[in-house]
């Protein structure tokens, strides 16, 4: 499950086409985040997916990744040309396929290494979802197969992409856009694949009249997993409440809203992890999907600034900046699915478990000042190196935010306060049992 935002230039403070995404998977499945030069390959080199090997090409661009430990593909990313792409499942009347081919992550990573722009990607991925086909186990402990929806976007253009097996749709974005996890392309269609007409009709579709593609796509039995139109329509009513003057410190605040739909990230309890909020936590052994990674950039014609968080939960998270022609800071080595305080996922996440076991309302009601004037710094410190500095002052201040962002983090740990009241026992036995699969050790404050 994820939720994927977007405000192109005219719904933003500054021009900016801002985007951000919410990351959602399974509780112990780390994420990586990774910066990857361009580079060269020899001819007719082949290329290792997450199952299933295709064509190299000759250059590959710089990109930065979001990645699940155990995928070579990801959940989200940005390129050197200033192209953002993230994907998340969508479920159809018609299974998806569980035959090996290539992920909706790989094919992300894919269109980031290969094109220049939003539409080339767009060109890049049904070219090889039509050639290669997508299938194969998405899951982490539990299996998990569906097709894809991806939003794309640079400084200029944007896309929804929404797949059906070998088939696509695409939207051209032109106001303010929100996914989540179901087909959402109706009637505002810039092209479809060639075989989809056939493939609805199949499925029911009579060709005399007009498609509304989503209600004809969607799998209506899966609409209460996730909540997905619920969350949908939250982030939409955010980014519409702001449309005009939307920055990137306003696009992670509602990465961070419980459903409140005012972005305030207060009000979360435990029944959130069955109801599913846009800034998402697991619960019971049943609810086991959480926000595992956000990103939100801002694409500009020349420049771009990536915002990351490194961990799970945005609301428990400092976003920290990422520049495309800097080193990206040292978190410790790539996260797995066991804990190792070494690494960042897995320090933020000793934090994130510990205060949902607290009073996790009263934590987020003691950080959320320090944390929102943290990141207010950032931006403004990053806007001024952008705007003057060399090279070598945008990496010492992107090394700097990361440094003060981890060492805050750190001290958040000693700060948790005790729940008020007892908690559900089903759902602390949730975390409980996944704690111990992942060789964490936590009680309750």
């Amino acid at each position: 499950m994820c939720d994927t935002i977007l405000a192109p230039p005219g719904s933003t403070a500054g021009e900016a086409m801002l985007y951000g995404k919410n990351s959602d998977r399974q509780r112990n499945e780390a994420q990586a985040i990774e910066r990857l030069p361009s580079g060269s390959h020899e001819v007719n080199a082949s290329l290792k997916c997450t199952y299933i090997a295709i064509p190299q090409v000759s250059r590959t661009n710089a990109v930065l990744l979001c990645r699940p430990f155990w995928m070579w593909g990801a959940e989200m990313g940005a390129n050197e040309h200033g192209v953002v792409i993230g994907n998340q499942a969508v479920h159809a009347r018609n299974p998806a396929q569980e035959a090996e081919a290539l992920l909706g992550d790989d094919l992300v990573r894919l269109g980031l290494e290969r094109a220049s722009s939003a539409a080339e990607a767009v060109e890049v991925i049904t070219r090889l979802l039509e050639r290669f086909g997508q299938g194969g186990n998405n899951g982490h402990i539990t299996r998990s197969y569906f097709n894809n929806a991806f939003m794309i976007a640079d400084a200029t253009d944007a896309f929804v992409l929404e797949t059906l097996g070998r088939e696509w749709l695409l939207e051209r974005v032109s106001g303010v856009r929100a996914m989540s996890n179901r087909y959402s392309i109706q009637d505002r269609v810039e092209r479809v694949s060639p075989g989809l007409p056939a493939l609805l009709r199949d499925s029911g579709w009579s060709s005399d009249a007009q498609p509304r593609y989503a209600d004809v796509i969607a799998n209506p039995n899966r609409e209460h997993i996730g909540h997905a139109t619920a969350r949908r329509q939250c982030s939409t009513s955010l980014l519409n409440l702001h449309d005009g003057g939307l920055t990137a410190l306003g696009m992670m605040r509602i990465l961070r809203d419980h459903g409140t739909g005012e972005g305030h990230v207060a009000g979360w309890q435990a029944e959130c992890a069955i109801r599913r909020t846009v800034c998402m936590h697991a619960g019971p052994e049943n609810s086991p999907g959480q926000t595992t990674g956000s990103m939100v950039s801002d694409v500009r014609s020349g420049r771009a600034i990536h915002w990351v968080t490194g961990s799970a939960a945005p609301c428990t998270s400092i976003f920290k900046p990422v520049l495309l022609d800097v080193p990206l800071p040292d978190s410790g080595p790539a996260p797995s699915d066991r804990f190792d305080a070494a690494t960042l996922w897995w320090r933020h996440e000793r934090l994130h478990r510990a205060a949902l076991l607290g009073d996790f309302n009263q934590f987020l009601a003691d950080i959320a000042d320090e944390r929102d004037a943290l990141e207010r710094d950032f931006d403004e410190r990053i806007k001024s190196v952008m705007a003057g500095g060399s090279n070598a002052d945008r990496a010492h201040v992107v090394a700097q935010c990361w440094q003060e962002a981890m060492a805050v983090e750190a001290r958040w740990l000693t700060r948790i306060p005790a729940a008020a009241t007892p908690i559900d026992a089903a759902y602390v036995e949730g975390w409980d049992k996944l704690n111990r699969v992942a060789g964490l050790e936590l009680s309750a404050s």
